[in-house]
């Protein structure tokens, strides 16, 4: 599979000067109607879920990407045959997934994919022979204790030295005994949903509860509960408790929405610039965290409203007011950054709480985020579990991403109202998107 950027701590040194993008300004109002790829998010269950299905199974309109070749490179890996098909879109095939019996030995590179290293280690314990686990630098800095810990009380054989993180090796035995468990989901909701993405193969299904504070990312456990009952699998949920019954997977076909988080810069660009951006195919129903852009963007002074035949598309119109906002975005944050960066431009300030997470994502987000407005000239203040935005104006300057795809970018939202910001490693992007800097181009254009 492709191999771009790793990803690092918020410690990392700045790139090279020869690697910086200078981030476009808007000479006027962006007008622009745009495709977007398909979710992430939803593209890895999709892969997962028909890897594990009793039959054959096509994966329309997926995301390419970093993080899906990943996913398509570790199972891969374990046996599951994987090819591209002929769509509808030439440029993006589908992907026919043919299930076979799991095996190992493998080594599958996770990368920084949250993903790939939470959602293929159940699937690597139902396989038969040794799969080892390893993945960029800050991969081994990403939270993954609680999935080893819970994986071994369900009947896994799991060797990471001791170390509750990568790299480890799960010695597979074909089969998972399951039932009931107990785990802190606080630091992602993606413990809970590895273990209910291959529930339903474990002898005993699993009963997962969670003790702790409260589990981050709702919507991304919805979404997985959502896509379990569409292949037949019987899911209950409860307060803080979660349980897949044992028994077969039947996907057939799975089509991927378009990715709505990824449309945040691109709504942001018409909010920033007075214009107005039209997202294609923005689904009525919808458990992706990015259909919150809807009501936080109208908060923040834009007029959302559909558009389209059908009211199929989403048009977001910038009023010329940006405003600031008082949101607790645990639901949703990996909306965060750009809120951020909006909340910088903005004519009063901002409040962003209930992020905590974010601190062991690709890199500290919150920390990075407060160092890099503040670097251009903002003030903004970190919170334990958030940051704290006072709107000052802004200067050109480097805009550090380390290696992150969302703080890359916000660093081109800033950019669009701030002339002489220069984006250090935009090809980060590629982890969820396949040519940001393209699209953003053409959007502008």
């Amino acid at each position: 599979m492709p191999d771009s950027a790793s990803t690092q701590p918020a410690t990392t040194t700045a790139a090279p000067a020869e690697e910086h993008w200078p981030a476009p300004a808007a000479q006027q109002p962006v007008r622009a109607r745009i495709s977007l790829p398909g979710s992430k998010s939803v593209t890895n269950r999709a892969l997962v879920l028909a890897a594990l299905s009793a039959t054959p199974c096509v994966v329309r309109r997926p995301l390419v990407s970093r993080d899906s070749e990943l996913m398509v490179g570790a199972l891969r890996a374990l046996g599951i045959g994987v090819a591209e098909v002929p769509s509808e879109d030439p440029a993006v095939p589908d992907l026919s997934i043919t299930p076979a019996a799991l095996g190992g030995p493998a080594d599958i590179n996770v990368g920084n994919a949250g993903t790939v290293m939470r959602f293929v280690p159940p699937l690597a314990a139902l396989a038969a022979g040794d799969v080892h686990f390893d993945g960029d630098p800050r991969a081994r800095e990403r939270p993954i204790d609680e999935l080893v810990n819970a994986l071994r009380a369900l009947g896994a054989d799991i060797d990471d030295s001791g170390r509750e993180a990568l790299p480890l090796t799960i010695r597979g035995t074909g089969a998972v005994h399951g039932g009931e468990v107990t785990l802190d989901a606080s630091g992602s909701s993606q413990f809970v949903s590895a273990l209910l993405l291959s529930g339903a193969r474990f002898t005993q299904g699993v009963h997962i509860r969670h003790e702790g504070p409260p589990v981050p990312s709702q919507p991304h456990l919805d979404m997985t509960v959502e896509m379990l009952r569409a292949v037949g699998v019987t899911v209950t949920t409860g307060e803080n408790w979660w349980k897949v019954e044992p028994g077969p997977i039947s996907a057939s076909e799975l089509t991927v929405e378009p990715d709505l988080s990824n449309a945040a810069p691109f709504l942001a660009a018409a909010l920033v610039s007075k214009g107005e951006v039209t997202v294609q195919g923005w689904p009525e129903h919808t458990t992706q965290a990015g259909d919150a852009l809807r009501e936080l963007f109208t908060r923040m002074g834009g007029e959302v409203f559909r558009s389209g035949a059908d009211d199929t598309d989403l048009t977001l119109r910038g009023t010329g007011a940006i405003h600031g906002i008082t949101a607790d975005l645990r639901d949703v944050g990996e909306l965060t950054p750009t809120i951020a960066a909006v909340a910088a431009l903005a004519d009063s300030p901002s409040r962003l709480t209930g992020i905590a997470h974010l601190r062991r994502h690709e890199t500290d987000r919150i920390a990075a985020l407060a160092t890099e407005i503040n670097r251009l000239g903002g003030d903004v203040e970190e919170l334990p579990d958030g940051l704290v935005i006072r709107p000052r104006p802004l200067h050109g300057g480097v805009f550090h991403s380390y290696d992150d795809h969302r703080m890359a970018t916000s660093g081109a939202v800033i950019g669009l109202a701030v002339p002489g910001v220069e984006v250090e490693n935009i090809a980060t992007t590629r982890k969820t998107l396949p040519d940001f800097p393209g699209l953003w181009s053409e959007v502008l254009a």
